[in-house]
């Protein structure tokens, strides 16, 4: 049974999303990549260490405007107490599943329940439209996040290796794709 904050809400985002967005800080440190394996559980995998780095995501807060009024996908915001520190972009898939574009809790309001409660919200937005499932995206490097996913339900369905070579040709980032059905 997963703890409640009574300070957290989630509502439907709004007008102050971009405030929220260029006010939060979304980065984490990144001290290893793993080499994920499928049916392994993320403790078992083997990490190598690295010279700690800070990794921030540039989020546009314009990126998914269109996602707010739209039948097939939604933004939703957390809040503890009256202040916003966390949001998920929803959105059907081509392949039928619920497909989670981005989620994001800023750094003052971590390990306080957000992230599971904004997963909730997405698993809830799924069943209603009545999809079999969610998945989503994150990366070797993000080993909190994978924990987070692991330990919600999430699967590991794939791995890919050559997903960021164009971005930056040696880097060692592996997007791993997680699935929950239900």
């Amino acid at each position: 049974m997963r703890s409640t904050n009574p300070a957290l809400s989630i509502r439907v985002a709004d007008d102050s999303f971009t405030e929220y967005i260029l006010g939060s800080e979304f980065g984490f440190s990144v001290g290893g990549y793993a080499t994920a394996e499928l049916g392994k559980r993320v403790e078992d995998w083997q990490v190598e260490q690295i010279e700690p780095y800070r990794k921030c995501y540039g989020i546009d807060p314009e990126e998914f405007r269109s996602y707010r009024d739209a039948a097939d996908s939604a933004v939703f915001m957390a809040f503890l107490e009256d202040r916003a520190v966390g949001h998920v972009v929803v959105s059907t898939n081509w392949n039928g599943l619920a497909h989670i574009d981005e989620l994001a809790v800023d750094v003052s309001a971590r390990r306080c329940g957000v992230a599971h409660a904004l997963l909730d919200v997405a698993c809830f937005w799924s069943r209603k439209k009545q999809l079999p499932g969610v998945m989503l995206e994150t990366q070797n490097n993000n080993l909190g996040a994978c924990r987070l996913y692991q330990d919600y339900g999430f699967e590991l369905g794939g791995i890919d290796r050559l997903r960021y070579r164009g971005i930056e040709p040696e880097t060692e980032e592996v997007a791993l794709f997680w699935y929950l059905l239900f």
